[in-house]
This record gives C-alpha cells, sequence and structure tokens, in this order.
C-alpha cells in the first residue's frame, strides 16, 4: 500500500513538472527589439537594458543589423520595436503604416577616421564634402559598409553632395565590406583605408591601430536615433503593450538618464534628445 501511494507520488510529481516548464515559458515576457550594430557594438543596449528589465520584467531580445536590414525585418513582423538611425527611412516606415509612431531618442555623430599618413591630407578638416572630394581626386583607399545601413545611407548623401561616383570607384580605391561598422573599421584599418563611422563605435571600438579622427564638427554629420513600435495592425503577433512600455521607458526620465549615464574611458557616447527636436534634422 505504501509503495503504491509512493509511486503514485512519483508519478505525480513528474507529471507536474512537465507541466511546469511549458507554464514557466508562457509566463516568461519578452520583447524583440530590431536595431543596429552600433547600439550593440558600443555597449549601449547591454549597460541600459537590465534596469528596464527590473522594473518592468520584460526582458529585450535585441537583433543588431545594418538599419536597412532591421527596418526589412520589422517590415515582416520580425520584431515589436523598431530602434534605428536613418530618419527618412524611418518616417517612410511610419507613413506607409508599418509602424505606429516614430519618437527622437539621442543623437551622437559621425566621423571620418584614417590612418596617421593622411594620404588625402584631410585631417583636422570640419568641411565633409570637401574632405570626400579630396579622398576620391586622391584616390585614397575608402571602405565602405556597403550595407545599406544609417551609416551607409549617410555616406552615399555626402558622396552625391561631393559629387563623386562611387559606384563607378567600386573595386579600386572604394572597396565594399558588406559587413557591419566593427568589422568594416577592421578592414579599413587593415588596407590603411578611410571610414566613415559613428562616434560611439569608434570611442569603443579596440583596434584602432595608428588611426585617428580625421574629420569631425560639420552639421552634415549629426546622427539621430529613433524608436518605433511595429504596427499590431499589420503583424497581430507584436507585443504592443510591452512594446510601448519599453519606448515610454527609453524616452522617459528613466531611459534618457541612463543613456546619457553611458560612457566609455570618461567619454559619453550618445547624448538624449526625446524631449525636444534636433537642432539639425538628421
Amino acid at each position: 500500500m505504501l509503495r503504491r501511494q509512493f509511486i503514485g507520488m512519483a508519478f505525480a510529481l513528474v507529471a507536474g513538472l512537465g507541466l511546469a516548464a511549458p507554464q514557466a515559458q508562457a509566463a516568461e515576457r519578452f520583447i524583440i527589439v530590431q536595431s543596429t550594430t552600433s547600439t550593440a557594438n558600443s555597449g549601449l543596449l547591454d549597460a541600459i537594458l537590465p534596469a528596464f528589465t527590473d522594473k518592468t520584467g520584460i526582458e529585450v531580445r535585441v537583433v543588431a543589423v545594418g538599419t536597412g536590414q532591421a527596418i526589412k525585418n520589422a517590415t515582416n513582423g520580425d520584431g515589436d520595436v523598431l530602434l534605428v538611425h536613418a530618419k527618412s527611412a524611418e518616417e517612410k516606415f511610419v507613413a506607409e503604416g508599418w509602424g505606429v509612431e516614430r519618437f527622437n531618442v539621442m543623437y551622437n555623430d559621425f566621423v571620418v577616421v584614417g590612418p596617421a599618413a593622411d594620404p588625402a591630407g584631410i585631417k583636422g578638416s570640419a568641411d565633409v564634402v570637401a574632405a570626400m572630394k579630396k579622398i576620391a581626386a586622391a584616390g585614397a583607399p575608402f571602405a565602405s559598409r556597403g550595407d545599406d545601413s544609417g551609416t551607409h545611407k549617410a555616406e552615399l548623401k555626402l558622396w552625391k553632395e561631393a559629387g563623386v561616383d562611387v559606384a563607378a570607384a567600386s573595386g579600386g580605391w572604394y572597396r565594399e565590406t558588406g559587413s557591419g561598422m566593427g568589422a568594416t573599421l577592421n578592414a579599413g584599418v587593415g588596407m590603411g583605408a578611410y571610414v566613415l563611422t559613428d562616434r560611439a563605435t569608434w570611442i569603443s571600438f579596440g583596434n584602432k591601430g595608428d588611426f585617428g579622427v580625421a574629420v569631425e564638427g560639420d552639421q552634415r554629420l549629426f546622427n539621430q536615433y529613433g524608436v518605433i513600435l511595429v504596427n499590431p495592425q499589420k503583424h497581430p503577433n507584436v507585443k504592443a503593450g510591452d512594446g510601448q512600455a519599453f519606448i515610454d521607458w527609453l524616452t522617459g526620465p528613466e531611459g534618457q538618464k541612463a543613456i546619457a549615464g553611458f560612457t566609455i574611458e570618461g567619454q559619453q557616447l550618445f547624448f538624449p534628445n526625446a524631449a525636444r527636436k534636433p537642432a539639425v534634422q538628421g
């Protein structure tokens, strides 16, 4: 009799454990954020997201790709929130109904980095378009991400303003890596090529060699980040409530303070501006 009771209790325990795992999984709360390599490579999201999770119980799972790919992923419904840095593309995403509303989050800037030898003679320039013209005229190596990221979009816009046809130069002095920012910086350092990079990734980049910032300070290098909830009317799988909770936190006092407090070697990498419009539209 006792043996039967023991066996019965053992089966009940095993069955209970079997049911507990799916129930625990069902109770798990998380959202997927489609974001850029710069927010991941810089270490920003790793630094600030635990505070949001601790407050809300919502885990944030980040897919870090180029802005163009992040937008495609969000358009396909493969995420709940979009956090990128290509304002015109973001506005188009919302206008076409894929996103609910766009909010400014933070900004930093782009810089052109290059080798100490400075073959194009652009070091110290604050005119990025003039510098791009010099790079092209000198046929100095330039490494481009070539991946439809926010950085790549910004770079192509600058080449257009400079009147340089980089498509014609592809494979010559103009090299496309098709990779993220960190990998492109590594390639640029390896081949002694100039690179346009967001400052945050550059500051956190560990393989600088003899490279340094060659061009900075031009208003055209302003780099704005925005956040958008993926439209649940387009994709019913979107976790609209939890996604909006993340957006509200990121653009609210706590998230903005966390962004401002993120530094590397005493340098602030991103500057929160959710409560105001940027002086220069990116």
